[in-house]
């Protein structure tokens, strides 16, 4: 597939993902709800090198896990360790935030994606491409403003600054990304099966600390959503994955075209959630798919 249509079809599966992460907090432990997810997405890879350990052939080459020395496993668990930290802020923002509020703070992520790509593996975006990204950040940043009309002060809020942080470290992930898979070799499903299991294996303690009591938390409720979270970003991964790993793709734009997730989360926070405002945050919205039309366009197929 390539690498562009598959960073596209990548944001409408992080959409759904932002959905079911926003149902699946609202009113609930946040640690609990971390923990199971990624305990569903381990379970899947677990399942599937179990399978072709036992049947060798039996799975297609875009699901083998590659064996790694422990060297690439070091390297594999420090992704982990970046991913764990930015879900802690933004699963905690996502739980106090509107999501109209808190997609569009989470995509400005490509600034600083672009930044660092421009800065560390010497991008260069043709005019079209830049004028792109341009327009969907800059509508990001009005419909980000517009969450002042619900009574949301960005340089005050606690949660706004836990945001802030936890796409700030998406973008150092988004590019630590690119290195593994572009640069040090890594095949798709071989990051994405031992991130998945780190994953589990970072969030597994703090689990147990909730169990415990070790700090004031809240109760937790089993959603059907839990699950889906972790499905809908497996597939979100594995089509974002598979863009990086192309030779021909850059990752300030596959990071650019994934955050067009915010146009399926804008439209769920309306639709299903009852957030307000709609109206007022609309022209951005169009703005984000302009700038994503003007990307596409920027680059032949």
């Amino acid at each position: 597939m390539n690498w562009i249509a598959a960073s596209l079809l990548a944001a409408v599966f992080l959409g759904i993902y932002e959905l079911c992460t926003k149902h699946a907090v609202r009113e609930n432990a946040v640690v609990p709800v971390l923990c199971l997810s990624t305990v569903c997405a381990a379970s899947v890879w677990l399942a599937l090198m179990a399978l072709d350990a036992a049947a060798p052939g039996a799975l297609p080459a875009g699901l083998r896990v590659a064996p790694l020395t422990w060297g690439e496993h070091l390297l594999l668990a420090l992704k982990s360790a970046i991913v764990a930290s930015s879900w802690m802020f933004t699963y905690f923002a996502m739980k106090h935030l509107p999501l109209s509020i808190t997609s569009p703070i989470r995509a400005t992520g490509p600034i600083w994606t672009l930044a660092g790509a421009l800065v560390v593996l010497a991008e260069r975006p043709t005019a079209l491409e830049w004028a792109g990204i341009a327009t969907t950040l800059a509508s990001f940043v009005g419909l980000s403003l517009a969450g002042r009309a619900e009574g949301i002060r960005f340089h005050r809020d606690r949660w706004i600054g836990y945001m802030v942080g936890g796409t700030l470290l998406g973008a150092v992930s988004s590019l630590y990304d690119k290195f593994l898979l572009a640069r040090a070799g890594f095949t798709v499903p071989t990051v994405q099966a031992w991130f998945s299991i780190y994953l589990a294996v970072l969030f597994l303690p703090l689990a147990l600390g909730w169990k415990r009591r070790w700090w004031v938390r809240n109760e937790f409720h089993w959603r059907w959503s839990i699950p889906c979270i972790a499905l809908m970003l497996l597939v979100s991964d594995y089509l974002y994955f598979g863009a990086l790993r192309d030779p021909h793709s850059l990752v300030s734009l596959v990071s650019s075209l994934r955050r067009g997730s915010t146009l399926v989360a804008f439209a769920g926070g309306l639709l299903l959630f009852a957030e307000g405002n709609g109206l007022r945050k609309l022209p951005a919205v169009l703005g984000v798919l302009a700038g994503i039309v003007l990307t596409v366009c920027g680059r032949p197929w």
